[in-house]
């Protein structure tokens, strides 16, 4: 074996060795995932909602913003004013675009309402294995996840708005918070 050879075979296999994220399953532990909150301080996921019910809505692309914010709106209008639940917006941010990165999130915070500032967390690189996790097949749908109060997961879905399926999110929601 050639030495060239000899390294294309060693990168080969440690690629296939870093890219081997499971898909979350109900009941696991979120994996850590961090970030930066549009206020500016860091974040580090599922400690920071530890104790509460947590809605997650991940976005992989500028196109899944809008399923992600139609989602959120109605979570924000049903559970706002519920101290035992919270909701993140999720922007995963990665390849050349995290160049950008000081000029993308100063948009967010421009299009964002400062109060909602602590309820976006944005992800720059390590998208590759959070797509793999949430099992992305179309990156312009937003990709949700339930926390319940210890960072396990309790639902997922993927797709747009949907009111059936809203329906079944907020049955969980309720059910996680009444401790049922």
């Amino acid at each position: 074996m050639t030495r060239r050879s000899l390294c294309i075979a060693v990168v080969t296999a440690m690629a296939s060795f870093s890219s081997g994220a499971t898909e979350l399953a109900l009941g696991e532990g979120l994996p850590e995932l961090r970030g930066e909150y549009l206020s500016g301080r860091k974040a580090i996921l599922p400690k920071d909602s530890s104790g509460r019910v947590s809605l997650l809505l991940f976005g992989f692309t500028y196109q899944s913003r809008f399923a992600v914010e139609a989602w959120a709106k109605k979570f924000r209008e049903d559970f706002e004013k519920s101290p035992q639940v919270t909701f993140c917006e999720i922007p995963m941010i990665g390849g050349m675009a995290r160049l950008g990165k000081w000029f993308i999130n100063s948009g967010m915070r421009r299009g964002t309402p400062k109060s909602d500032h602590e309820n976006v967390i944005t992800v720059y690189g390590g998208t590759e294995p959070w797509k793999q996790r949430l099992g992305v097949k179309a990156e312009d749908s937003a990709y949700l996840v339930v926390l319940d109060q210890k960072g396990n997961i309790a639902w997922r879905h993927a797709g747009p708005f949907e009111e059936a399926q809203y329906q079944a999110l907020s049955a969980q929601v309720r059910k996680l918070v009444s401790g049922k």
